[in-house]
Protein backbone atom coordinates (compact mmCIF):
# COMPACT_ATOMS: atom_id res chain seq x y z
CA UNK A 1 0.00 0.00 0.00
CA UNK A 2 1.41 3.46 -0.63
CA UNK A 3 2.25 5.67 2.45
CA UNK A 4 -0.03 8.61 1.39
CA UNK A 5 -2.90 6.22 1.04
CA UNK A 6 -1.91 4.63 5.02
CA UNK A 7 -1.71 8.26 6.33
CA UNK A 8 -4.73 9.29 4.84
CA UNK A 9 -6.57 5.98 6.51
CA UNK A 10 -4.59 7.10 9.64
CA UNK A 11 -5.37 10.70 10.18
CA UNK A 12 -9.30 10.13 10.25
CA UNK A 13 -8.97 7.17 12.86
CA UNK A 14 -6.66 9.91 15.17
CA UNK A 15 -9.11 12.33 14.81
CA UNK A 16 -11.92 9.80 16.06
CA UNK A 17 -9.60 8.27 19.02
CA UNK A 18 -8.68 12.03 20.35
CA UNK A 19 -12.83 13.27 19.62
CA UNK A 20 -13.99 10.09 21.61
CA UNK A 21 -10.94 11.10 24.39
CA UNK A 22 -12.23 13.92 25.01
CA UNK A 23 -15.44 13.27 25.26
CA UNK A 24 -14.42 10.47 27.45
CA UNK A 25 -12.51 12.47 29.56
CA UNK A 26 -15.57 15.33 30.11
CA UNK A 27 -18.19 12.75 30.60
CA UNK A 28 -15.85 11.51 34.13
CA UNK A 29 -14.99 14.61 35.07
CA UNK A 30 -18.78 16.25 34.88
CA UNK A 31 -19.60 12.94 36.85
CA UNK A 32 -17.03 13.94 39.89
CA UNK A 33 -18.07 17.56 39.82
CA UNK A 34 -21.61 18.02 41.88
CA UNK A 35 -23.78 21.70 41.76
CA UNK A 36 -24.00 23.11 45.11
CA UNK A 37 -21.13 20.93 46.57
CA UNK A 38 -18.48 20.95 44.10
CA UNK A 39 -15.97 24.20 44.88
CA UNK A 40 -13.48 26.66 42.13
CA UNK A 41 -10.67 24.29 43.10
CA UNK A 42 -11.95 21.15 42.34
CA UNK A 43 -13.98 22.77 39.03
CA UNK A 44 -9.89 23.50 38.15
CA UNK A 45 -8.58 20.16 39.36
CA UNK A 46 -10.85 18.52 36.73
CA UNK A 47 -11.30 20.84 34.18
CA UNK A 48 -7.85 22.99 34.32
CA UNK A 49 -7.51 26.61 33.53
CA UNK A 50 -10.63 27.63 31.36
CA UNK A 51 -10.29 29.93 28.47
CA UNK A 52 -11.99 32.78 29.92
CA UNK A 53 -13.56 34.01 33.24
CA UNK A 54 -17.01 36.20 33.07
CA UNK A 55 -17.80 38.29 36.16
CA UNK A 56 -21.73 38.12 36.84
CA UNK A 57 -23.99 39.35 39.52
CA UNK A 58 -24.36 35.35 40.03
CA UNK A 59 -20.74 34.68 40.29
CA UNK A 60 -17.70 33.63 38.04
CA UNK A 61 -18.46 31.99 34.69
CA UNK A 62 -15.42 30.00 33.23
CA UNK A 63 -15.48 28.72 30.02
CA UNK A 64 -14.44 25.63 28.75
CA UNK A 65 -14.05 25.55 25.02
CA UNK A 66 -14.39 22.28 22.93
CA UNK A 67 -14.18 23.87 19.88
CA UNK A 68 -12.64 23.22 17.34
CA UNK A 69 -12.23 19.29 17.74
CA UNK A 70 -15.23 19.20 19.64
CA UNK A 71 -18.72 20.08 19.18
CA UNK A 72 -19.55 21.30 23.08
CA UNK A 73 -18.74 24.16 25.52
CA UNK A 74 -19.12 24.12 29.09
CA UNK A 75 -19.70 27.52 30.80
CA UNK A 76 -19.08 26.24 34.70
CA UNK A 77 -20.64 29.08 37.59
CA UNK A 78 -19.35 29.26 40.52
CA UNK A 79 -21.71 30.91 43.06
CA UNK A 80 -20.37 33.98 45.54
CA UNK A 81 -20.18 31.05 48.39
CA UNK A 82 -17.57 29.20 46.21
CA UNK A 83 -19.65 26.21 45.02
CA UNK A 84 -20.35 25.30 41.81
CA UNK A 85 -23.70 26.37 40.81
CA UNK A 86 -24.38 25.33 37.55
CA UNK A 87 -22.31 23.34 34.92
CA UNK A 88 -23.78 24.06 31.29
CA UNK A 89 -23.12 22.67 27.42
CA UNK A 90 -23.88 25.83 25.89
CA UNK A 91 -23.96 24.57 22.17
CA UNK A 92 -27.90 23.74 21.99
CA UNK A 93 -30.41 24.82 20.24
CA UNK A 94 -32.17 26.91 22.82
CA UNK A 95 -29.12 29.11 23.13
CA UNK A 96 -28.32 29.51 19.48
CA UNK A 97 -32.32 31.11 19.27
CA UNK A 98 -31.32 33.42 21.35
CA UNK A 99 -28.58 35.25 19.19
CA UNK A 100 -30.41 37.63 17.24
CA UNK A 101 -29.32 40.80 14.77
CA UNK A 102 -28.20 43.46 16.83
CA UNK A 103 -27.07 41.94 19.53
CA UNK A 104 -23.14 42.55 20.53
CA UNK A 105 -20.40 40.29 19.37
CA UNK A 106 -19.51 40.58 22.90
CA UNK A 107 -23.05 38.82 24.52
CA UNK A 108 -22.48 36.24 21.61
CA UNK A 109 -19.11 35.25 23.30
CA UNK A 110 -20.39 34.70 26.73
CA UNK A 111 -23.38 32.68 25.46
CA UNK A 112 -21.82 30.66 23.24
CA UNK A 113 -17.92 30.74 24.22
CA UNK A 114 -15.41 31.18 21.52
CA UNK A 115 -16.32 30.10 17.94
CA UNK A 116 -14.06 27.22 16.04
CA UNK A 117 -13.55 29.35 13.13
CA UNK A 118 -13.51 32.99 12.60
CA UNK A 119 -14.03 33.83 8.47
CA UNK A 120 -13.44 37.91 8.20
CA UNK A 121 -15.27 38.72 4.80
CA UNK A 122 -13.50 42.08 4.48
CA UNK A 123 -15.31 43.91 1.69
CA UNK A 124 -18.54 43.40 3.26
CA UNK A 125 -17.29 44.19 6.38
CA UNK A 126 -18.26 41.08 8.26
CA UNK A 127 -17.10 38.39 9.93
CA UNK A 128 -18.60 34.63 10.35
CA UNK A 129 -18.37 32.96 14.07
CA UNK A 130 -18.61 29.23 13.78
CA UNK A 131 -19.20 26.82 16.36
CA UNK A 132 -19.47 23.19 15.33
CA UNK A 133 -22.50 21.36 17.64
CA UNK A 134 -24.17 18.31 17.41
CA UNK A 135 -27.84 17.83 16.72
CA UNK A 136 -29.64 15.21 18.95
CA UNK A 137 -29.51 12.28 18.56
CA UNK A 138 -26.23 12.48 16.34
CA UNK A 139 -26.20 15.05 13.41
CA UNK A 140 -23.33 17.33 13.29
CA UNK A 141 -24.19 20.75 12.71
CA UNK A 142 -22.57 24.52 12.41
CA UNK A 143 -24.13 27.03 13.92
CA UNK A 144 -22.95 30.70 12.39
CA UNK A 145 -22.96 34.04 13.70
CA UNK A 146 -22.27 36.74 11.10
CA UNK A 147 -20.73 40.23 12.50
CA UNK A 148 -20.51 43.64 11.25
CA UNK A 149 -17.64 45.95 11.87
CA UNK A 150 -19.64 47.24 14.71
CA UNK A 151 -19.67 44.03 16.58
CA UNK A 152 -22.98 43.57 16.06
CA UNK A 153 -24.87 40.49 14.70
CA UNK A 154 -26.03 41.15 11.18
CA UNK A 155 -27.79 37.10 10.73
CA UNK A 156 -27.02 33.70 12.44
CA UNK A 157 -28.63 30.06 11.19
CA UNK A 158 -27.54 26.21 11.93
CA UNK A 159 -26.64 24.32 8.72
CA UNK A 160 -25.26 21.18 8.61
CA UNK A 161 -21.95 20.28 8.96
CA UNK A 162 -20.51 19.71 5.51
CA UNK A 163 -16.87 19.17 7.12
CA UNK A 164 -17.92 16.06 9.06
CA UNK A 165 -19.40 14.65 6.28
CA UNK A 166 -16.31 14.68 3.95
CA UNK A 167 -14.68 11.23 3.64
Amino acid sequence: MHPSTIRRGIAPLLLLTTMLWLFGCDTKRISELEEGVATEADVRARFGEPENVWDTSAGRVFEYNRQPQGQKNYMITIGPDGKMSALRQVLTPENFAKVTPGMPAEDVRRLLGKPAKRTPYPLKNQTEWEWRWMQPPNSPMVFTATVDDAQRVVSAASSPDRAAEAP
